[in-house]
């Protein structure tokens, strides 16, 4: 039952988190004003996280989860490779337009003065995005005994760039342009670059 109550003032404790990123974009969050948002003390907080690090990191890894575990559905799903990368990309942006306050994080604009070690977990998360689009194009080309010209890395690279200008953009306008925003309509505009042409 401890462990019950324990997980759960957790995710009460990086929720509130997440919603101060949204709520005060540009301001600095402390543990004092986390622990008056939570509604318990300092020392509470830090009964459940060792660090604020750790509290962004549990963020982080909520982030990792919600999106790879679907990325791996969509791939066993689908078997087009535009479909793959539509659906792949709709799901980073969905992610972002509903958490509002981890896009912070995803920019890197909330993590100012933070342990440079978050900034190496965004990067790496974006990096995996990437790798996958690329071991995406690349299998592609395997099957259709082809090469992409500009590269199967070129492309993949093209798309990610896309996904993080949009939710960029979304912080820079604090939340009020949407990264779905015209999205159906610019993906046929990016969906040639999963065409291999003979």
């Amino acid at each position: 039952m401890a462990a019950k109550n324990s997980s759960k003032r957790k995710n009460e404790i990086l929720q509130a988190l997440a919603l101060m990123l949204e709520k005060d974009p540009g301001e600095r969050i402390t543990t004092a004003k986390l622990a008056k948002q939570v509604g318990v003390s300092e020392a509470a907080l830090y009964r459940h996280f060792p660090s604020k690090a750790r509290m962004f990191e549990g963020l982080i890894e909520f982030t990792e989860e919600a999106i790879f575990s679907r990325m791996n559905i969509i791939a066993k799903e689908q078997s087009a490779l535009n479909l793959q990368c539509q659906q792949t990309l709709s799901l980073i942006l969905t992610f972002a337009s509903r958490n509002p306050g981890i896009c912070r994080l995803l920019t890197g604009e909330a993590l100012s003065g933070e342990h440079e070690r978050l900034r190496g977990r965004i990067s790496q998360l974006f990096n995996r995005v990437e790798t996958h689009l690329k071991q995406l194009f690349r299998q592609y080309e395997v099957a259709v005994k082809g090469r992409y010209s500009p590269d199967a890395g070129s492309r993949a690279n093209l798309l990610i760039a896309t996904v993080e200008g949009r939710i960029q953009q979304y912080v820079r306008t604090d939340f009020s342009q949407s990264p779905l925003a015209s999205w159906d309509s610019q993906w046929q505009l990016l969906e040639p670059i999963t065409v291999l042409s003979a």
